[in-house]
């Protein structure tokens, strides 16, 4: 006979063999027996020690005592009234087997068994169930609550069971003679011998989730089925998921610490139950946020890596600069392969909207449950849904970022990227000043610029420069005043000598630039000059007339702000003060003024001119809580991305 419990290093074995991962590699169908070798040794440290398989034998006896000795109207656990619609049972109605299923895990308040209905006078006859034995106060209210919760569910007539724990009904012990305090056993049904947890650990988990899962569109509509019925689960995790073979359906674990959307049977409709009910709502999408995000990113199930994903959002970072995070802690050389980082990037990063919006800071900027389930990452090429404007810029913004990683500045890419950054500019989200004061202040690396681009290949410098990361930060002066501080930062190192070293590490250097900006409300104007006349007119020319063949063709205009191409669009206009320039060196350059002289020279080569001098930064054409487009007096424009890691000051 064996139990299963949580503890600090429980030996198990099965068929013989200790408990690893090698019994992971079995097929998810079959449950996986687990026996216990030896008794528990940490187990005597616990306030309810000696558990063993006389535990349940005792169970018997008291349970035998109780049904002679007990008035059966009197319920020592639960009142009948609020018992009616579950089962009590004794403990001579189930066969307790010998081995419990790894992915059952109960807490350090439990203990659980696996057994099976014996009266066959019993609808369940024959029928496998869980009998988890709660021990602590905390954990029988957590019992008692999953009996009221069902109640409640089965009065409103829902398919509670198809997607939640059956719970059948529960065993009341009283205190025995080496314990203080009452037992109570919850029973309830059995889904298979793995928790999700378990499933990610196969090597082929996502195959076979999609072979198991009943992925109609029936299924789909009826999975917000608790939300919908004034319910939060509000402790989903890994371990409280199960996929049940026989139904095809995902069970959430026993709804112990599920919370009421109102309170003392108040008013629904009513201002404070309707915060509580997003309240609920948002926290519950959080969760789902986080099993998503390790479902997908396999290197999160090791619990360092988990720590540094969960600090970042701790820290105030924006969730929607979640990918450039994960690309930093987990390089590109991930033992996985970054299989999960590929499938969130595709369909223009869908992947990474999603987890942004389950992971939002704001609980109300969070993404309910049926908003998440048509999001288009989830429905794939399998049920078509119509992207909304937000889904498009993120595509957009995510296509740009990606073309820019890849270095390779081709006349096609260089076309596709600038392509990319007018069709932004064109459904920029933020237009007015009070929402560039509010967005722009804050810490940026430059991805692109669609100016002149001098390399390194065909030319030969006075002095070898290479240029790290370039950063912008701003800051906003005062609150109740639109004036800003830019602050340019470019990390290089210089190669000694006039061949390329083997050993690009040289010497460091830090070039600063500092300059005091007033905000205002601007328009950019797209002129075109006519070679007839030799005069300007307001008309799109160049990659504008690609433009405005695509925003007038009907895909687009369903989904454009405007009717026709326009001749203008609102943008922040920047007014640039003085200009402070700061250059630091290490030894021994800065003791030779021509060397100096020469890096100064070859940074303002390579670097655009708009970092090097920020007065030509004349205005911002678009800005959100991840990207920020700038355009410099010559047209050229400046992609950057929201920095949270300064690699050269970490390096």
């Amino acid at each position: 006979m064996a139990l299963c419990r949580t503890g600090p290093y429980p030996i198990f074995e099965s068929n013989g063999l200790g408990y690893s991962h090698i019994n992971l590699s079995t097929k998810l169908v079959l449950p996986v027996p687990l026996r216990f070798a030896g008794p528990l040794s940490n187990v005597g440290k616990r306030k309810h020690k000696g558990l063993c398989s006389s535990s349940l034998r005792r169970a018997a006896s008291a349970s035998s005592m109780e049904s002679h000795k007990q008035d059966p109207n009197a319920l020592s656990a639960c009142s009948e009234e609020e018992t009616d619609h579950v089962i009590r049972f004794k403990m001579s109605d189930f066969k307790v087997l010998d081995h419990v299923s790894i992915g059952l895990g109960g807490r350090a308040d439990e203990v659980v068994f696996e057994g099976k209905v014996k009266d066959s006078g019993s609808p369940l006859y024959n029928t496998r169930v869980i009998l988890r034995q709660l021990y602590s106060a905390q954990a029988q209210r957590r019992g008692k609550r999953a009996i009221e919760v069902l109640k409640k569910l089965v009065r409103r007539k829902l398919l509670y069971h198809s997607y939640s724990m059956q719970v059948h009904g529960y065993i009341s012990l009283p205190a025995s003679g080496d314990t203080d305090s009452s037992s109570f056993i919850l029973v309830h049904g059995y889904h298979g011998s793995f928790s999700l947890r378990h499933w990610l650990q196969q090597s082929d988990w996502l195959q076979t989730l999609e072979a198991t899962l009943a992925l109609d569109e029936d299924s789909v509509r009826k999975v917000n089925y608790l939300h919908s019925h004034g319910l939060a689960h509000t402790e989903l995790r890994l371990e409280n998921v199960h996929i049940s073979p026989i139904d095809r359906h995902i069970k959430v674990g026993i709804l112990g610490n599920a919370a009421d959307f109102c309170e003392d049977g108040s008013n629904s409709g009513s201002i404070e139950n309707m915060d509580r009910r997003k309240m609920m709502i948002a926290f519950d999408m959080r969760c789902v946020g986080f099993i998503m995000a390790k479902m997908v990113m396999g290197e999160l199930m090791d619990p360092l890596i988990f720590a540094k994903f969960k600090s970042f959002f701790t820290q105030g970072n924006d969730p929607s600069c979640l990918r450039q995070f994960m690309l930093e802690i987990l390089g590109r050389n991930s033992p996985y392969g970054n299989a999960g980082l590929q499938m969130l990037d595709r369909n223009w990063g869908a992947g990474w909207h999603l987890l942004s919006l389950l992971l939002a800071t704001k609980p109300s900027r969070r993404i309910s449950c049926l908003d998440a389930l048509r999001h288009p990452f989830l429905c794939g090429p399998r049920w078509r849904v119509v992207p909304s404007m937000d889904i498009i810029r993120w595509g957009l913004g995510c296509t740009a970022m990606r073309i820019s990683e890849e270095y390779i500045y081709r006349q096609p890419q260089r076309s596709r990227l600038a392509h990319f950054i007018d069709l932004m500019e064109m459904l920029n989200p933020h237009p007015k000043p009070k929402n560039w004061l509010e967005l722009l202040p804050g810490k940026w690396r430059l991805l692109y610029c669609t100016g002149k681009h001098v390399g390194l290949t065909l030319r030969q410098p006075p002095v070898r420069v290479l240029v790290g990361d370039l950063h912008l930060t701003v800051t906003r002066e005062s609150k109740l005043k639109t004036n800003l501080s830019f602050v340019s930062d470019i990390g290089f190192s210089v190669m000694i000598g006039q061949d390329w070293p083997h050993d690009k590490a040289g010497k460091k250097g830090r070039l600063q630039v500092n300059s005091s900006f007033t905000l205002k409300a601007g328009r950019r104007l797209y002129l075109k000059q006519d070679n007839t006349s030799e005069k300007l007119s307001f008309r799109p020319s160049g990659n504008e007339e690609a433009l405005a063949q695509k925003f007038t063709s009907k895909k687009w205009r369903k989904i454009t702000p405007f009717k026709e191409f326009p001749s203008s669009l609102p943008a922040a206009k920047f007014a640039s003060g003085d200009i402070d320039v700061t250059m630091n060196l290490d030894d021994p350059l800065n003791q030779n003024m021509d060397t100096v002289k020469n890096i100064l020279q070859e940074l303002r080569t390579q670097i655009p001119p708009e970092i090097f001098d920020l007065s030509k930064i004349v205005c911002g054409t678009y800005v959100d809580s991840r990207l920020l487009v700038l355009r410099g007096v010559n047209g050229s424009a400046l992609l950057f991305t929201r920095s949270f890691v300064d690699r050269n000051s970490s390096s």
